[in-house]
């Protein structure tokens, strides 16, 4: 599986997206060390609760540097268009290139991308045709990742029995780096989960998604994430294919 990273040039969008990081490292690296392998160590949680946060980790990460590194959909500089499809073209007046309609030009990135949504600055690349499900894998395991943390940060306050061995740095800050915690846990929970509904109800209303057969809601859903297999939908590191018919320039995201 070929995939082709992609990379958008604007400090703004390197500072964003590395703030973002930031908060990812913040709670892979704290959360962690503050809650989950002190209590694993002293038998009050199972090995099992540990994986699965370090694997929301993992999936989170790998779709923030998919969605930040794939192409979006660019279109090329001299695109072969059939004849039957010329009426579904038109020539872009920022650009002066041809493209399929639907299509937008990116001021941020300089050229036109197929079926764009936004330029999000949090990933520094566009959210068009071939990276929405990327984004919407983004959105879906920070909200993880983001409900699991602060689960965890109620627990270490409420539930959790009291650590026999803690480290003088530990005892110290432990307070106000859960709390530092639990606030990005909420902002980020918060924020995520209100663009994932608006990306999904965008995909799944018809006035939104004018595709020939997507008033079924998993045809969209399959459409955007390039194949039917629900399983795959959730899975950064492939590749996406176009489902429906009509002239597409592959691209190997």
């Amino acid at each position: 599986m070929k995939l082709r990273l992609h990379f958008v040039v604007d400090p703004m969008g390197w500072l964003c997206i590395s703030m973002v990081f930031g908060i990812w490292l913040y709670n892979t690296f704290f959360v962690p060390k503050l809650v989950l392998l002190p209590h694993y160590d002293e038998g009050h949680i199972p090995w099992a609760l540990v994986v699965c946060y370090y694997l929301a980790s993992a999936l989170c990460l790998m779709a923030l540097f998919r969605a930040s590194t794939a192409d979006p959909g660019r279109l090329p500089v001299d695109p072969h268009i059939p004849h039957s499809e010329r009426e579904q073209w038109e020539l872009c007046n920022k650009c002066n290139l041809m493209r399929p309609k639907r299509s937008h030009h990116c001021s941020r990135c300089g050229h036109c991308v197929r079926r764009m949504d936004h330029h999000c600055p949090w990933i520094n690349n566009c959210v068009g045709e071939d990276n929405h499900w990327l984004f919407l894998q983004l959105c879906f395991y920070t909200q993880v990742l983001s409900l699991f943390t602060l689960v965890l940060d109620f627990c270490q306050y409420y539930y959790f029995q009291p650590l026999t061995r803690l480290d003088q740095f530990t005892t110290r800050h432990e307070l106000a780096l859960l709390r530092v915690s639990a606030l990005m846990g909420v902002v980020m929970f918060g924020g995520m989960s209100s663009l994932f509904y608006a990306q999904m109800a965008g995909i799944l209303s018809v006035s939104t998604f004018r595709t020939v057969n997507c008033c079924c809601s998993d045809w969209a859903l399959a459409e955007v994430c390039g194949t039917r297999w629900k399983l795959l939908w959730l899975l950064p590191l492939r590749s996406r294919q176009p489902l429906h018919g009509g002239h597409h320039y592959r691209s190997h995201v």
